[in-house]
Formats: structure tokens, sequence, C-alpha cells
């Protein structure tokens, strides 16, 4: 019987082609998804993925939804965590709502979506979990405060987790994706981005959601089985962490 998989955020941009190639590779997949019920419907039509609206913010919602993907394809054996928002802005003029939001959703949406599933993971013995993060969680970025706070505690919650899963075959990673070609930062003028955003990045160009996706594929892959704690970074160098 091959794996499930579930992905947050996962049927648009770079969570799309992360829902795609998993599928490509054999996994049972099912893509989470926050209100766009146009574009999970266009989706699951170009696909045949399952899709499963809730709100990843929401403890209650998740509970609810992962039981509802459990009940349709079985226990999830992999994670990714890629579900975020942005809701940016120079911090004087942050108001607690957008802090809120952006933390809700980035932050404690891991935990939200990765606890009610730990248990059985820990109970069968394997488990893979990939927690996308950001080249700004690494670096910081002006105007995403908020942002750059949650992307940076992902990568926290990464290491802890993968300390108690290590013993139970649960491996706890994170890619840090720097400015990938998806819908968002197409919408970024030309102008801007020939002339602040690539000179920026050496090998001078976006990279591509497939990009992003074939790291998740590798990291939850049983070749991978002792890469835990570690951050991937997929920037382009635009930012060499040690």
């Amino acid at each position: 019987m091959a794996r499930v998989a579930l992905v947050s955020g996962g049927t648009r941009g770079i969570g799309a082609a992360i829902s795609a190639a998993l599928k490509a590779a054999g996994y049972r997949v099912a893509a989470n998804y926050a209100g766009n019920d146009e574009k999970a419907a266009a989706f699951h039509a170009d696909t045949g993925i399952p899709v499963f609206r809730w709100d990843v913010s929401n403890y209650e919602a998740c509970l609810k939804g992962i039981a509802e993907v459990e009940a349709e394809l079985g226990p999830i054996d992999i994670l990714v965590n890629n579900a975020g928002i942005t809701r940016d802005g120079m911090f004087h003029k942050t108001t607690p709502q957008q802090w809120n939001e952006v933390i809700g959703t980035n932050l404690s949406g891991l935990f939200n979506m990765t606890h009610p599933i730990w248990n059985g993971m820990r109970e069968r013995g394997f488990g893979r979990i990939v927690n996308i993060s950001s080249i700004n969680g690494q670096k910081g970025q002006m105007g995403q405060v908020n942002y750059s706070a949650a992307k940076a505690g992902d990568l926290g919650f990464t290491k802890a987790l993968a300390l108690e899963g290590a013993a139970r075959n649960i491996t706890v990673n994170a890619i840090c994706p720097g400015y990938i070609a998806t819908e968002m930062v197409r919408a970024i003028p030309e102008k801007i981005l020939s002339e602040k955003v690539l000179p920026q990045i050496p090998v001078g160009r976006l990279g591509e959601p497939e990009e992003i996706a074939r790291c998740v594929v590798f990291l939850v892959s049983d070749e991978a089985g002792f890469i835990t704690g570690s951050t991937l970074t997929a920037n382009g160098g635009q930012f060499l962490a040690g």
C-alpha cells in the first residue's frame, strides 16, 4: 500500500507542485486549501488529487480535516506544512491582527497540523515531516517582521521536533525557498524583478516550484532517513546559510 501524504496549502503555487510531485513519485496525496474553491476544483480536475478545505490556524478544524483525510486515504505517513500567508507592512504600521494572522497560519499552523498526526506516526514507527520555511526566516526582511518571525520559528520547531521523533523513525526537516516563480512573485512588476530582485540572486533567475517539490520528494523518501533536523536552502545562492 502506498504511503499517504498530506500537503497543506497544496493546491496552488509551491504546494501544488509538491502535491503533483508526490503523486508522481507514487504516494497517495491529499491537498489541503484554505478558501479558493475555484482554484482547488481546477487543481483536482487537472491532477485527480483529492482536496480538503480547512484553515490551518484553527486547531479544531485541523482535527476534523485530518480525520476526513485519514478516513478516505488511510493514516498519514508524510506531512508537508506548506500553507502560508503574508500581511506585509513596516513594523510601526503593523496591527495586532496582521501579526496574529501571520503567526496563526505560518507558525501555529505547524503545531495544529502536526500534533494530531504525531502519535500515529510514533505508534507506527515511521513519519516524514517537511516544513516549508523561507529565506526571510533565515535572514529577515524589511516590512516582514511578522512573516520573518514566523518562518524563523518554523526552523526552531523543526529542530526540536526532530530530536523527539528520531528514535521512532520520524524525520523532521525544513526547506527555505528563495524567490520562486509563483503567481504571487510573478505579480511583482517586471522592472522591480529585473532591477531589484534578480540582481540579488547569483544564478540570475527565479526558482521554479518544481525545484522545491523535488527537494520535498527526496526528504520524504526512505533514502533520506538519516537526515533530520536539517534546513535545506534553495535560493539560487541569494543567502548562504552556515
